[in-house]
């Protein structure tokens, strides 16, 4: 395959940055599209030039560290991660464009990408569980209804990537936060602190600067795990709750 790149070139976040033309004349539609960008790289370093810096980790659908816009849509036109995503999905002479999440709590740090320690602050803020470590219990010691493990497995597959935040209209990362907080607030374990949780979380959620849920459902759409658009309804319900009592 033929393709042209159009990709967000940035030198960091003080520089304004600019999309750039590069073109692929050997593409293989077996290639992952991270592999198809090791490509770009290796010609441009054989060119003497800067290669584009690009997140990635895994490469296994997983860390969630390959957060990109393809051609508009978060991680691109299938649901699943970018690493994830091969050059069969596209065709012989396409232009491809590749950017970065558009998100102001998600500074650029350089060309593809952004600092999404943001959502490190949310999760510390609340998502944790007090636990006794000094007489820990054995394994299925504590009964849980099935209904709730598989509501806390759903949401606990989130692999925080940021395909949400990219994708809402209002920069928003409700979806994200409903994860974590319907994951812990399913458990037994995640009593004690359920009603803070959800309080200092989405305090958290603001003070970072990102959007109000409008419930639009873009996240959903481009969520490569599936978190379901109704976390959000459980984390709204925690909040009354946790409000209603003086939190």
């Amino acid at each position: 395959m033929r393709i042209t790149l159009k990709v967000w070139r940035q030198k960091n976040a003080a520089t304004p940055g600019r999309m750039v033309d590069y073109r692929l004349d050997d593409v293989s539609e077996d290639m992952s599209f991270l592999e198809m960008l090791d490509v770009l790289n290796e010609s441009l370093i054989a060119a003497g030039e800067e290669p584009v810096a690009f997140d990635h980790d895994c490469r296994e659908g997983i860390c969630g560290m390959c957060g990109v816009m393809i051609d508009g849509v978060a991680h691109g036109p299938e649901m699943t991660t970018t690493c994830q995503l091969h050059m069969r999905s596209f065709s012989d002479g396409d232009t491809i464009t590749v950017e970065p999440w558009r998100a102001d709590p998600f500074p650029v740090i350089k060309d593809l990408v952004v600092n999404r320690g943001a959502f490190d602050r949310i999760i510390a803020a609340g998502g944790y569980i007090s636990a006794n470590t000094g007489a820990a219990p054995d394994a299925h010691a504590m009964p849980v209804p099935k209904a709730d493990a598989d509501r806390a497995f759903e949401a606990a597959a989130c692999i925080s990537c940021g395909a949400c935040v990219a994708a809402c209209p209002n920069g928003s990362a409700m979806l994200f936060t409903a994860a974590k907080v319907t994951h812990l607030g399913s458990l037994p374990q995640g009593q004690p602190e359920r009603d803070d949780r959800v309080v200092n979380m989405l305090h958290q959620h603001d003070v970072e600067g990102f959007g109000g849920c409008t419930n639009i459902g873009e996240c959903t759409a481009v969520c490569p795990v599936g978190i379901p658009l109704d976390t959000i309804s459980q984390l709204n319900f925690d909040l009354r709750h946790a409000l209603g009592r003086g939190h």
